[in-house]
């Protein structure tokens, strides 16, 4: 305790009983994909961009001019996609180019992926085999913090058969514990946007079909900004679009929707995305929906980074309720803003971090064990009305 000698106020700095949590960020994407014309050096590195402009920049390749036209018939497919996610409200997200033949493999580049800890959606935009598909969702399966934002086949066999727009057999059976295909969601059909190569009486078409996970993650992105990331990004607008490679009615979206593939569908105006599913869908259990999955991946980043400060800290009762004050305010604010389901905070979650969670046995090796429990909001997927006629007496 300082020791006064004269009267007057005193003012000191003490550690607070608890530190914040900060959320972490969920929309900043990743998009793996062909370019050309770019510096050697610039290949196979990921690379952030916040706005379209410098993206444009850097897709002009390695010695550009105001002349140099940004879009190529190699380079196309990635721009497009990055178009998209800037212009359906994504704010940031890192552009890995590859060669062509390196799209064959895509452990090599996603391993490039690992150590930016922000991103959040990974995609490979009209990437089709299903072993591609895979890796992503292994790879955000291994990473826990990210979800594979996938697209379907552009030309399947048949649009109402699951298998045919996955590309191959479909995830089956229910995994007692999360799998890579809960890390995974995919969006059928593709997209109609005009061609940025398109001349009059050129070779070019004036419309090409583009894959949909840019435009779809800028959609998560814009949804997480107005709503959070526990909202379902579903029952969206895709933006700057001419239509949908084809349409898809109710009755079709009926034998896709069960196995988790997500339909866009037209009504009216604009298309919306009209699903909200993990890849597999209710053989995911608890993770059937897609906002559940990254609303707990937001969760755990969010929880480990805010609580760093417990490590090599004393392993006492202080400690324990430290982290429990920091836990439960965390978790409170979720429930504020409508991420957990309960009239009370009590009913929406629990921190449990006492003698119980951590015994002798378990300090001796240094650890210490908080358990929580949090009872998410699922959407509304099926809204029913029951009305009936009354006499009016």
């Amino acid at each position: 305790m300082p020791n006064y000698e004269a009267p007057g106020v005193y003012v000191e700095e003490v550690p607070p009983l608890a530190r914040p949590i900060a959320g972490v960020g969920t929309s900043t994407a990743a998009f793996i994909g062909v370019a050309d014309r770019l510096d050697p050096a610039d290949v196979g590195k990921p690379k952030k961009f916040t706005n379209w402009t410098e993206f444009a920049n850097f897709i002009k390749g390695a010695a550009p001019t105001d002349t140099t036209p940004i879009y190529t018939t190699a380079n196309r497919t990635l721009a497009l996609a990055v178009f998209g996610f800037f212009n359906n409200g994504g704010t940031a997200c890192y552009v890995l180019p590859v060669a062509a033949g390196d799209m064959a493999n895509l452990d090599p580049s996603l391993d490039k992926l690992k150590p930016f800890d922000e991103i959040a959606i990974v995609a490979a935009p009209g990437v089709e085999p299903v072993a591609r598909k895979v890796q992503i969702m292994t790879h955000c399966f291994n990473m826990q913090d990210r979800v594979a934002l996938l697209d379907g086949v552009k030309l399947p066999a048949s649009d109402s058969t699951p298998a045919d727009i996955y590309g191959g057999p479909m995830p089956v059976g229910g995994p007692a514990t999360p799998d890579q295909f809960s890390y995974g969601a995919i969006y059928f059909p593709w997209l109609k946007v005009f061609n940025p190569l398109y001349v009059p009486g050129g070779a070019e078409p004036e419309l090409i079909d583009q894959p949909p996970s840019g435009h779809v993650a800028g959609i998560w992105a814009r949804v997480d900004a107005a709503r959070g990331v526990h909202k379902a990004p579903a029952n969206e607008a895709v933006l700057g679009i001419v239509d949908l490679e084809r349409p898809i009615d109710k009755d079709k979206q009926k034998a896709l929707n069960p196995d988790g593939i997500n339909v866009i569908r037209p009504f009216g105006g604009a298309p919306m995305v009209y699903g909200a599913r993990t890849l597999g869908g209710k053989r995911n259990g608890e993770y059937t929906y897609l906002n559940v999955r990254r609303f707990m991946n937001f969760l755990k980043e969010s929880i480990d980074e805010g609580t760093q400060f417990v490590v090599f800290e004393p392993n006492n009762p202080a400690l324990w309720q430290r982290i429990i004050r920091s836990v439960s305010d965390f978790l409170y604010n979720q429930w504020r803003d409508g991420a957990l389901f309960g009239e009370t905070p009590k009913q929406a979650f629990y921190v449990k971090c006492d003698a119980e969670t951590n015994p002798p046995s378990l300090r001796e090796l240094g650890q210490v064990i908080t358990e929580i429990g949090v009872a998410v909001t699922k959407p509304a997927e099926f809204v029913i009305f029951r009305i009936q006629q009354t006499t009016g007496e």
